[in-house]
């Protein structure tokens, strides 16, 4: 058990069940904190630093993806090890709980086993996402060191191909059996995008049939080789409303979990659920720089994988506890200036007006993300394309 004192208490993340739970202060005196200067003066609204950072160790990637996000490429810039291994001696410093190691193609890297050893033994749970392009029986078995692993798979057969622009997906069904066969927690990520949306119940279906975990639902984003194609892509208004009634669906039908990344926050609160209970179950918008946080390859600290400004660099120890306590306000600022329909909205302080990345793309940093449908009812002029910075 790893616990770390919050304003209100305590995280403490737990092995069985696998999960990361908030717990109040009365609780965290009987797990062992008898006192912490984080119970001290007003509540500061954010965390003291994420629970998981995105530790890009690696640009490079020979797949050509046609929306990879990084943009890699096969000579891509990546982190030496000596500076990687720095990297998680930082966040291990900051009391980050995960680290998802990712790229580009992470397990390309020589040093990519032995730095997952390294963060476990830094107390941080490392996690990781691949092609699986290639994967042997004995890298699978080595990718046991993971919490969990998830392989990339945005459609079944060709479709697969039409999403990634080249014909992997034999090599990812037999990545995840290989896989399976030997770590605990394996799953799919789904990126949906507007071509992709109707692959989502087969690839669910597929999930099930190979008994795994999760499948991760990641929003398609204007980012890297995205930013090209994102017009085309971006979801319909008729899907984005129709995302969260066909996940919950598709989780009843095949009993299989599936996670929807925070950027799709605000196609979950148009359905009006409970605040009370999805602030229970942790349903929340965009956490850039309070729950989430990214490293890139060359050090660079930002409140997400897929854009922000860059708040330090992770080898400056004082930039870096001066961005978890005080910056970052491109995205907790949010909540504070934000205008309406999002002003007036009840899931406000979970949304945080949904994915600020997004929002960019279509013309403002500091605007409500246009692709929730409560801001396509309430301003259907606004879905011009443009391009903003923070």
């Amino acid at each position: 058990m790893k616990l770390r004192p919050e304003w209100n208490g305590a995280l403490v993340a737990l092995e069985r069940p696998h999960a990361l739970v908030s717990v109040n202060r009365a609780w965290a005196r009987r797990l062992g904190v008898k006192d912490s200067p984080r119970w001290r003066g007003d509540d500061p609204g954010h965390l003291s630093a994420p629970t998981e950072v995105h530790l890009v160790v690696s640009k490079r990637c020979s797949a050509g993806c046609t929306s990879c996000y990084v943009d890699a490429t096969p000579n891509g810039p990546a982190l030496e090890a000596r500076a990687a291994r720095q990297a998680i001696d930082r966040l291990a410093a900051l009391g980050v709980f995960h680290v998802a190691l990712g790229g580009g193609e992470a397990m390309d890297l020589d040093y990519l086993f032995e730095l997952a050893h390294y963060a476990r033994s830094k107390g941080l749970v490392p996690n990781l996402t691949t092609a699986g392009l290639g994967l042997t029986v004995e890298q699978a078995r080595a990718c046991a060191v993971f919490g969990q692993i998830n392989v990339s798979v945005d459609g079944v057969g060709e479709a697969y191909r039409r999403a990634r622009g080249f014909d992997g997906y034999a090599h990812a069904v037999k990545a995840l059996r290989a896989l399976r066969a030997s770590c605990k927690r394996v799953g799919i990520n789904f990126v949906v995008s507007r071509s992709s949306f109707d692959e989502l119940p087969r690839v669910v279906a597929l999930a099930r049939s190979l008994k795994l975990d999760e499948v991760e639902l990641l929003r398609f984003k204007p980012a890297g080789r995205g930013t090209a194609t994102f017009a085309q892509e971006d979801l319909t208004d008729e899907q984005a409303r129709a995302l969260f009634p066909l996940v919950r669906r598709l989780t009843f039908r095949h009993r299989v979990r599936l996670k929807l990344d925070c950027s799709f926050a605000p196609m979950v609160f148009w359905h009006r659920p409970s605040v009370a209970l999805a602030r229970f179950f942790g349903v929340v918008g965009c956490q850039g720089g309070n729950v989430l946080a990214s490293v890139m390859p060359d050090g660079s600290l930002t409140g997400c994988s897929f854009g922000g400004p860059t708040e330090a660099s992770i080898f400056d120890a004082a930039g870096v506890d001066r961005a978890v306590e005080s910056g970052f306000q491109a995205f907790r600022g949010y909540a504070a200036r934000a205008p309406d329909p999002c002003r007036s909205c009840e899931y406000l302080s979970l949304c945080n007006g949904g994915c600020r990345v997004v929002a960019a793309a279509k013309g403002d940093w500091w605007q409500p993300d246009p692709g929730c449908p409560r801001v396509v009812a309430f301003r259907p002029a606004s879905r011009s394309v443009g391009a903003a910075s923070p």
